[in-house]
């Protein structure tokens, strides 16, 4: 029997929906690979109660102590005494900071190859600033402790990938940050990503700044001097990659299957469309790194958290996800 790849499950923030998805989704998560939690016992115990789950939660000190199965959930967990008072659905210092530190645990015992990949559930950015830690989000956290200056953020579901040139920034500053080198390393990012989900040369669609691609320099003047020669530099090289196009029309011809993968210009660009086109089965890849990294791509929702409404559709799909590039990964 093939040995399924092994994963770490970050609980994320716990006043939001983290715990009560991983309750949740335990029994598809043992379909895809061998899970362990990093997070709080204590609360992943408080939403086994809250869905009524008889699983039990097995507290260890490190990932492979206790094999994973149907009733007993493995949690590496840590002193929870700053956890107990955490209000749900509130903005809490002391979960931002577990949060922070369940992710850095998990990403150390990745890189001391304990485990295959890390699947992570939301953190909030109010929180990790509360907790005075200045990251804008995971992937940022990331790059840092891995050591990783090319990087990129990637959203992934129904067969389309999108990686974005800048992320977590105001709109007024993408501009400052957009260059002909920036939309090239993400085009060969995009570009290396992609051929462990689809088993294929992938086609790749390079998203413009402006409205309608600037129309000959009319709206902006961004395409000629930063996208266009970074896509004819990748073209150049090999990567079957074409644009800047559009983004009204780039989405709509590579939801018909025109395109595998599209190079968004800023944050919105390409998550409005792609979270339009199927939000559940969305997955949030962080390209570039040592290790493999999925997570959920949606945030706590701190509205619905304890309410026993949250779906883990999106976390089922993340770990499927994470399942299949560290089996690509261990093959090579």
């Amino acid at each position: 029997m093939k040995k399924l790849p092994r994963l770490l499950i970050t609980m994320g923030d716990v006043a939001g929906i983290g715990p009560e998805i991983i309750a949740k989704a335990w029994p598809k998560l043992l379909e895809v690979g061998s899970p362990t939690i990093v997070g709080d016992a204590g609360w992943l115990r408080w939403a086994l109660d809250l869905i009524k789950s008889k699983r039990e939660v097995s507290e260890v000190r490190e990932p492979g102590e206790v094999e994973p199965d149907q009733d007993t959930i493995p949690c590496v967990s840590s002193d929870s005494s700053a956890l107990r008072n955490i209000s749900l659905g509130k903005v809490s210092a002391a979960a931002g900071k577990a949060a922070f530190d369940f992710l850095c645990e998990a990403i150390d015992y990745a890189m001391a190859g304990k485990t295959d990949a890390i699947v992570t559930c939301p953190i909030h950015k109010e929180g990790l600033r509360a907790a005075g830690l200045s990251y804008p989000g995971h992937t940022e956290i990331l790059a840092e402790r891995t050591g990783t200056r090319r990087y990129a953020m990637v959203l992934y579901g129904n067969g389309l990938g999108v990686m974005h040139v800048t992320l977590h920034m105001a709109l007024r500053d993408v501009f400052r940050h957009l260059t002909r080198d920036a939309v090239a390393e993400k085009i060969g990012l995009l570009n290396d990503l992609l051929p462990q989900l689809i088993d294929r040369i992938p086609r790749i669609g390079v998203a413009a700044l402006n409205p309608h691609a600037g129309d000959g320099g009319l709206f902006g003047d961004e395409e000629a001097k930063f996208i266009e020669p970074a896509v004819v530099a990748a073209h150049e090289a090999g990567i079957d990659v074409t644009g800047p196009w559009p983004s009204d029309t780039l989405f709509v011809r590579a939801k018909a299957g025109e395109f595998d993968g599209v190079v968004a210009m800023f944050h919105d660009q390409g998550h409005i469309a792609l979270k339009l086109l199927g939000m559940g089965k969305l997955v949030n890849i962080t390209a570039g790194l040592p290790l493999v990294r999925t997570s959920v791509a949606h945030g706590t929702a701190y509205d619905i958290a304890g309410r026993g409404m949250a779906d883990e559709q999106s976390l089922v799909e993340a770990a499927r996800v994470a399942a299949r590039l560290a089996s690509q990964r261990n093959m090579q």
